[in-house]
């Protein structure tokens, strides 16, 4: 299955930094790893999950788990996991513009051996180690609960509240 419109993103590639400039492990806190991608003719849970176990067999000894979504079907489930339900989005970067945190609302991926990053809010407070807000989409109480995650496992960050 070949994947072309995608994106590595959010977290892992956010908290690799943050470890780096903080002199920790680099995968210290590192939950997941999130594969985006836009795929309107398929929008079943199946393809997700083939695409997830395809991208596990290239990195049988990978330690983090791989979470796979269909930026184009995340409105099908938004209200079961977060109890809002939202538009379907008509890009992957229009569901990356959407993330929790300015920190977190980005993408790479790697095409004709050249990177491709994809950031609506720039890379200043991934590299000044700011949290803010994203409001696009989100609530206070999903902001709160991931702050209230990274103050525990990295204390030097800047936090703007709500």
């Amino acid at each position: 299955m070949k994947i072309t419109n995608y994106y590595i993103g959010a977290g892992c590639i956010t908290q690799t930094v943050w470890n780096y400039l903080s002199n920790m492990p680099l995968e210290h806190g590192i939950k997941d790893v999130d594969f985006v991608y836009f795929d309107e003719s398929d929008l079943s849970e199946e393809k997700e999950d083939r695409l997830k176990v395809q991208l596990e067999s290239f990195f049988p000894d990978y330690p983090y788990k791989i979470d796979v979504t269909n930026e184009a079907r995340v409105y099908l489930w938004y209200k079961s996991q977060f109890g809002y339900e939202i538009e379907p989005y008509h890009s992957v970067e229009d569901a990356i513009d959407t993330w929790p945190t300015t920190a977190t609302s980005f993408g790479i991926r790697i095409t004709s051996n050249k990177w491709n990053v994809y950031a609506p809010f720039g890379l200043d407070d991934v590299f000044n180690k700011v949290v803010r807000p994203n409001k696009r989409q989100i609530t206070k109480e999903i902001y709160d609960m991931k702050v209230n995650r990274w103050k525990a496992l990295w204390n030097d960050l800047s936090i703007e509240q709500w």
